[in-house]
């Protein structure tokens, strides 16, 4: 063997050590290689967390919503679909678009009758229209609320939605309620 060759396998060899002992970037490489799924992973905390507080504003404002219809108020002041919408919008702090909830307040003979069916069809259409009938005095009246809320991260396997081909959530609250005898 020559001494060129064998200075050249050396050297080949001082290369090869040098970049496999080499650290600098691996921090780069690293970061590179879990960034994706660290963002994604937040991504969907801050998804699932958004998404849990909406339903929890949602419910709440039909619970406080459905005092008027339950107390008498709405039936006494006239109240109609505008009005009731609108007291249950005040309690939403902006985080629904009020003119695409679906509310729907029908009085029901009993409390086991309080069945709800799917306010959309299996494309994702509403298949309900808003309706505000407050009942009398000692009827019983179901309050539904529906709202498709948008949803924002689907990566990843990762996807809330149920409507829309994922792009969509349908987020609802329901009431049954006995009317108080309330005097007319």
């Amino acid at each position: 063997m020559t001494f060129a060759l064998q200075c050249r396998r050396a050297y080949k060899l001082l290369k090869q050590n040098r970049f496999r002992k080499d650290e600098r970037g691996v921090t780069v490489v690293e970061f590179g290689l879990l960034a994706l799924p660290f963002f994604a992973i937040i991504g969907a905390i801050l998804e699932t967390g958004l998404v849990l507080l909406a339903s929890q504003v949602l419910d709440s404002a039909v619970h406080d919503a459905t005092r008027i219809v339950r107390t008498g108020e709405a039936q006494r002041n006239g109240y109609n679909m505008p009005e009731f919408r609108a007291a249950v919008c005040d309690k939403t702090f902006g985080l629904f678009d009020c003119n695409k909830l679906r509310i729907r307040v029908r009085v029901i003979d009993k409390f086991a009758n309080a069945k709800s069916n799917s306010p959309v069809d299996k494309d994702g259409k509403w298949i309900i229209t808003s309706s505000f009938q407050p009942g009398k005095p000692n009827q019983v009246v179901l309050v539904e609320t529906y709202y498709k809320w948008p949803t924002i991260l689907n990566i990843l396997g990762f996807q809330l939605g149920n409507l829309n081909g994922g792009n969509a959530m349908l987020m609802s609250s329901s009431r049954v309620f006995m009317n108080e005898p309330y005097l007319g």
